[in-house]
């Protein structure tokens, strides 16, 4: 590997170990420190700017200590963390290691600044190859896989990351004052922001993707695809075809930030038909603004000449001309100067980045990643305190278009044909062998006579997160499986937000328990409830509840199983109240929805309903006709789950049905226990 590539190599992985020890610190805020909503919203979002503004201070540190010698002490310690989060026994300890690995990522990004100019290839290369990992791992972080296989490969990235920093000197470029720098460094937040959202989520590409393959009797609803997607393959190829095919300059500037801004505004739209498009959008669009930033720290301060086959460069920094030379690496867009250490191999000083020009980068990068911060917060806050929040992607979008439309042309290097052709098709393959890996179950066949009974399960997962604050799927599954269901209803089912580690929580524990699953919307397209079956699904429903007060969104998901010669309806919902209030409006909305749709059929309706057997909103359903199929064993508590007081979580059946052998087994692997019941058929 040449040595001006270093830095870049350095970055991009980088990148893919802070992002790591980002998807185990942000669901940690929400698990370990908000304890599940009972710690206020702003003091939540306080905590957790509050490591933003702390790294403020990196500049500051690294200008200090010199930026070679930040950047190593950083770079241990983020190494550390790392390794430290996945022997970490969850808890408080999770949460401060995973704190403390965030800012000694943040002085690592501080550092890095102030030696390279150019972040964009770095950043797009260690976003692409975190993506095309998480879709190897069917999205679930080599941080919560122990093992010898899980520890090995952690090491190797950990080791590839030291030795990589080690090594890396500053970029081929002469470090100066060059505007350009800092806004490719400032962008790096809400190009974080973005991809982790919506543009490079192997979860939102495989949630997408089940939008995409849905049929005529179950619109609006997520299935699991009946062949390998095309989403993930399109969505990682588009963002790096557009990162490395640059078309003329002109065409770039209004093609890119026009796809970006669309693709984040379908996503804000709300709309899981849309999810797919925007999906493909915001990853092409995103790819060729990178490209677009990706320009020569000094654009128009710098003059190249070649004179007798050697390049002469005149570089202007801060009024002062450096003597001209020969251009190291003799690539195009790699000028010399007084402070380059990738041509003379010194160690980079204090003062490396040609006076306070690194200064400034660590303060945009910071500064990005404090917008980076407070878009995360404010997106996801709205689920708590109830605002309109699509206008958060749109604005991070609207800021990297609005760069990528500014910056001057640059004499960035050129990628040879071949390179990109086969940078795009091994990731696309990678892509797809992780689909074929972590393939669904197959659709399950009718069985030859109706059965005498169904074992039905529902439980509120808590987005996968035990409470200890371990994202563990095994525990779930076991959970789960321990009751031998035929049915599963499931609530509080994430299948991709940023805010939650970025996991497909449905297909992780439906491949584990080797049932197909059908997923309906709630809060926005990759949050809601979902339908785990034994049987075959005919049909299905999704009905959107009214808020009433209520911030975050609320549905109900009625399918039609097959039980061989007979239909069972099944109804999935989780109740949102107003605050300090009975569901009591939402109760009758399920309970006449659920009513219409089983149409005379047997019927079984379950889920966290947020109230109680004595409440009003539980009244709604049994003035409904509906039977409390949990009688026999109540009082039958369910939350929280390490000491249950609450019965919040609930079974009901249509006159007729019989229920026996009502529990609530005992784990830790959700917030909830589960609820478990067997319907006899009449």
């Amino acid at each position: 590997m040449r040595h001006r590539h270093l830095p870049t190599v350095a970055l991009a992985l980088g990148v893919v170990v802070l992002l790591d020890v980002l998807r185990v610190w942000l669901p940690s805020i929400i698990t370990i420190f908000g304890q599940a909503a009972e710690t206020p919203a702003e003091l939540l979002g306080a905590f957790a700017l509050g490591w933003f503004v702390l790294a403020l201070a990196a500049p500051v540190l690294v200008r200090r200590l010199g930026a070679r010698p930040a950047r190593l002490a950083a770079a241990g310690l983020l190494a550390a963390t790392r390794l430290a989060l996945t022997a970490a026994p969850g808890g408080r300890v999770q949460l401060w290691l995973a704190c403390a690995g965030l800012l000694a990522g943040l002085v690592w990004l501080a550092a890095t600044a102030a030696t390279v100019d150019r972040p964009a290839p770095g950043l797009a290369f260690g976003l692409a190859g975190a993506a095309v990992g998480h879709a190897l791992l069917g999205t679930e972080d080599l941080v919560w896989r122990g093992g010898v296989l899980g520890w090995a490969v952690s090491v190797l990235l950990v080791g590839a990351f030291l030795a990589a920093q080690a090594a890396a000197g500053p970029a081929a470029g002469l470090p100066g004052r060059g505007a350009a720098g800092r806004v490719a460094w400032l962008l790096v937040g809400p190009v974080l922001l973005l991809a982790g959202q919506v543009a490079l989520a192997p979860a939102v590409w495989d949630a997408a993707a089940s939008y995409w393959h849905g049929s005529a009797d179950l619109p609006g609803l997520g299935l699991p695809p009946a062949h390998l997607a095309a989403v993930p393959e399109l969505a990682i190829g588009l963002f790096l075809v557009a990162l490395l095919v640059r078309p003329p300059r002109p065409v770039a500037r209004l093609l890119w930030p026009v796809a970006l801004v669309a693709g984040a505004g379908l996503f804000a739209a709300d709309r899981a038909g849309w999810l797919a498009a925007a999906v493909l959008l915001a990853a092409a669009g995103l790819g060729g603004c990178l490209a677009l930033v990706d320009t020569d720290v000094h654009g128009g301060n710098a003059l190249v000449r070649r004179r007798s086959g050697k390049a002469l460069v005149r570089a202007t920094v801060a009024g002062t001309t450096t003597a001209p030379g020969p251009v190291a690496g003799a690539g195009a867009g790699a000028v010399t100067g007084p402070d380059d250490g990738a041509r003379s191999g010194e160690p980079a000083g204090p003062h490396t980045g040609g006076g306070d020009g690194g200064g400034r980068r660590g303060f945009a990068v910071v500064g990005g990643m404090l917008a980076f911060a407070v878009g995360a917060v404010a997106y996801y806050a709205a689920y708590d305190l109830g605002y309109p929040n699509g206008g958060v992607p749109v604005l991070a979008a609207l800021a990297v278009a609005a760069a990528a439309v500014a910056a001057p042309p640059g004499a960035a290097r050129r990628f040879r044909t071949p390179v990109p052709a086969w940078t795009v098709l091994g990731a696309m393959l990678l892509t797809a062998v992780g689909g074929g890996i972590h393939r669904p179950a197959p659709a399950p066949h009718p069985p030859a006579t109706p059965p005498a009974t169904v074992r039905v399960v529902a439980y509120n997962i808590r987005m996968g997160f035990g409470l200890d604050g371990r994202l563990d799927l095994d525990a779930l599954a076991r959970a789960v499986d321990g009751s031998r269901p035929d049915v599963v209803l499931l609530s509080e089912v994430d299948r991709g937000w940023l805010l939650n580690g970025g996991h497909d929580t449905l297909a992780l524990l439906a491949g584990r328990l080797r049932m197909p699953y059908v997923f309906a919307p709630a809060a926005d397209p990759v949050w809601g409830d979902a339908v785990l079956s034994r049987f075959p699904v005919r049909a299905g429903e999704t009905r959107p509840l009214a808020a009433h007060g209520a911030p975050t969104g609320a549905q109900a998901l009625g399918v039609t199983l097959d039980l061989g010669g007979r239909d069972l309806a099944v109804v999935a919902t989780h109740l949102q109240p107003p605050p300090g209030q009975d569901p009591v409006a939402q109760a009758r909305e399920v309970a006449a929805f659920a009513t219409r749709y089983a149409a005379g059929r047997p019927l079984v309706l379950g889920g966290d309903l947020n109230t109680e057997p004595a409440d009003p909103a539980f009244a709604e359903f049994t003035r409904a006709g509906l039977v409390d199929a949990l009688t026999a064993a109540r009082p039958l508590r369910t939350s929280p789950a390490d000491d249950p007081r609450t019965q919040i979580d609930h079974v009901l059946v249509s006159p007729g049905l019989t229920a026996s052998g009502a529990t609530a087994p005992r784990a830790t692997a959700s917030d909830h226990l589960p609820v478990a019941v067997t319907i006899a058929l009449s």
